[in-house]
């Protein structure tokens, strides 16, 4: 189980990178019997998550946008910038106009049919920093393929 598990209330995670290290046989494994009891799954850069029901990052993102500020994300999709760094994201490279993996994202290209439309250099929280910098540096005019 994930370290982070007491805290969560819709879904359960399984560390396969942060504290304990799967290989990449075993991780299917998992995923397949979570698949096998009728759950969602899918692999983070660390965890492995499972949940029942259709619900998954882009309904949240377009619930918690609706439910604070009353705003459709739908129509605002090229005013966000989305950064991911695994399988789990690709729900949402395939939305936004503006998607950007971190570099170990890499790792993941073979198992994704939607890729971001940019990746940064950097893996992890410093290519999320590498992300944040290019748009402080210019956030009117930067186009993401020129990052």
């Amino acid at each position: 189980m994930a370290q982070d598990s007491q805290g969560r209330e819709t879904d359960i995670a399984f560390d396969h990178s942060e504290f304990h290290h799967l290989s990449q046989a075993q991780i299917q494994q998992v995923l397949t019997l979570l698949k096998e009891e009728g759950m969602t799954a899918t692999v983070s850069s660390i965890h492995i998550n499972a949940w029942f029901g259709d619900h998954n990052k882009w309904h949240g993102a377009q619930w918690i946008l609706k439910e604070l500020t009353g705003r459709d994300l739908t129509k605002e999709l090229d005013q966000w910038v989305y950064v991911g760094d695994s399988t789990n994201d690709q729900v949402m490279f395939e939305r936004f106009t503006h998607s950007v993996g971190v570099a170990n994202i890499k790792r993941f290209e073979k198992e994704l049919k939607h890729l971001p439309k940019y990746i940064a250099q950097q893996e992890r929280g410093a290519g999320f920093a590498e992300v944040v910098q290019a748009l402080l540096e210019n956030p009117i005019k930067h186009q993401p393929q020129n990052w």
